[in-house]
C-alpha cells in the first residue's frame, strides 16, 4: 500500500492551505460573529480553481477528484467550518447533479459558471416534514402545458440567498406508482417567478453560511429545467449524496485537525503550578488520544476519497467516514475545549466557534442514525 500523496495532490494542498492562510484565516472568527458570507473569498476561490474539483473540463472544472475535494475540504475545515461547508455544499450536492444527470446544454447554461466560481451552487431537499425520509417529500411538480408547475416549501437549504448564488436544483414529486411517490429534479434558475427565500436562519454554529427556507408558489419552469429523466430524481440524489459523505466526512476531519491544533498551541502556552500545562502527564495523554483519533479518521476518508476515484464501490467507506468523523469532531471539540478551560467558553476563542460548529455534522447530508443504516445494509448486502 501507498499512503503518500502524487506531485499534484501535494501541490493542490499547498495552494490550499497558502489560499486559507491569506484570504480565509484572517476574518474567519469575524465572518463567524457578524454572520456575514464570505462572498470575495468565494469569489477569488473560483479564481484560484477551488469551485469545480469535480467538474469535467470541458464545462470549466478541474476534475481532479475526491482526494483533491477531500484534501480542500479539509484544509479549509481546519480554519473555517462555515466556509468549508459551503464550499462542500457547492462541490457536490449543489453541482453534481448537473454533472452526472443533466444534459449537455444544462450543464453550459448553468454548470459553468457553477465550476468558474462565478456563481454558487444550492440543492433542495430537505422540507419540514421530509428530512432523512426522503421519501416523505411534498413539494409537487405537476405538469402544465410545456413545463412544470411546483408548489411546496424547503427549509434548511444552504447557498440559496447569497449575492452568487445561481439558483437551486430541487427534489419534487412527480407522480405515484404502485402506491409510491415518483421524484423528479429540477433546476430553478435565481430569479424565477414563484420562488421565494426567508430571511436567513440562524444557527448555533455554521453562522457565516448562508442557510434558508425556500417557498415555491406557482413556480413554472419549462421542460428545459428537468434534470435527468422523470422520476428518478431520488435515485439521483442518492447517488450524489455518496460524493457528498465523502466531503462531510472531510469536513468533519478538519474539524477534528483544528481542534486539536488550537488544543496543542493553548497547551504549550498555558502555565499552572510552575509549568505549562502540556507537560502534565494527563493531559499528554489527551492530546496523544485526540491525535490517534485524528489519524485514523484521515485513514477512512482518504480510503473512501481513494476508492471514489478508482471508480469502484464506496458507498459503504462513504457512510463509515462520515459517521465516524462527525462524531470524532465532536469527541475532539469538547475535549480541546476542557483543555482551555474558562478562556475556551469565551465566544472570542477560536475553540468555541469550533465547538459551536461540530454538533451539525452528526445531523447533515444524513444523521449518524442513518449513516449506521447504511453501513449496516451494505454489510447485508455483503
Amino acid at each position: 500500500m501507498n499512503f503518500d500523496l502524487d506531485d499534484d495532490q501535494l501541490a493542490l494542498r499547498e495552494h490550499v492551505r497558502a489560499f486559507t492562510a491569506r484570504e480565509i484565516a484572517p476574518h474567519a472568527h469575524h465572518w463567524w460573529e457578524t454572520e456575514q458570507f464570505p462572498s470575495e473569498a468565494f469569489r477569488k476561490m473560483g479564481a484560484a480553481g477551488l469551485m469545480g474539483l469535480l467538474v469535467p473540463e470541458k464545462y470549466g472544472g478541474t476534475n481532479a477528484g475526491h482526494i483533491a475535494l477531500a484534501l480542500t475540504i479539509e484544509n479549509i475545515g481546519t480554519i473555517d467550518q462555515s466556509t468549508a461547508s459551503s464550499l462542500n455544499a457547492h462541490l457536490t450536492i449543489g453541482s453534481l447533479a448537473l454533472v452526472h444527470f443533466g444534459s449537455d446544454a444544462q450543464r453550459r447554461r448553468w454548470l459553468v459558471p457553477l465550476a468558474s466560481g462565478e456563481k454558487l451552487g444550492a440543492f433542495a431537499l430537505t422540507e419540514p416534514e421530509a428530512g432523512s425520509d426522503a421519501a416523505s417529500v411534498r413539494t409537487r411538480a405537476i405538469r402544465d402545458g410545456s413545463g412544470w408547475r411546483i408548489n411546496g416549501t424547503k427549509i434548511f437549504i444552504s447557498n440559496a440567498g447569497t449575492d452568487m448564488s445561481a439558483g437551486v436544483t430541487l427534489l419534487a414529486r412527480t407522480g405515484e406508482m404502485n402506491g409510491r411517490g415518483l421524484f423528479s429534479a429540477f433546476y430553478i434558475p435565481e430569479g424565477t417567478e414563484g420562488y421565494l427565500k426567508s430571511n436567513p436562519l440562524r444557527k448555533l454554529g455554521w453562522h457565516s453560511m448562508d442557510t434558508r427556507e425556500l417557498s415555491f408558489r406557482d413556480c413554472w419552469v419549462s421542460d428545459e429545467h428537468l434534470i435527468g429523466d422523470e422520476g428518478l430524481g431520488l435515485n439521483q440524489f442518492l447517488d450524489v449524496l455518496d460524493s457528498g459523505r465523502v466531503s462531510v466526512a472531510a469536513l468533519g476531519l478538519g474539524l477534528a485537525q483544528g481542534a486539536l491544533d488550537l488544543a496543542l498551541e493553548y497547551c504549550s502556552q498555558r502555565r499552572q503550578f510552575g509549568q505549562t500545562i502540556g507537560e502534565f502527564q494527563a493531559v499528554r495523554h489527551k492530546l496523544a488520544d485526540m491525535a490517534t483519533e485524528v489519524e485514523a479518521g484521515r485513514g477512512m476518508v482518504y480510503r473512501a476519497a481513494w476508492l471514489a476515484d478508482q471508480k469502484r464501490p464506496f458507498k459503504r467507506e462513504a457512510a463509515m467516514a462520515k459517521l465516524y468523523t462527525s462524531e470524532l469532531a465532536n469527541r475532539v471539540a469538547a475535549a480541546a475545549l476542557q483543555l482551555h478551560g474558562g478562556t475556551g467558553y469565551m465566544r472570542e476563542s477560536a475553540i468555541a466557534r469550533f465547538y459551536a460548529d461540530a454538533k451539525v455534522l452528526e445531523i447533515g447530508e444524513g444523521t449518524s442514525e442513518i449513516q449506521r443504516n447504511v453501513i449496516a445494509k451494505e454489510l447485508m448486502k455483503r
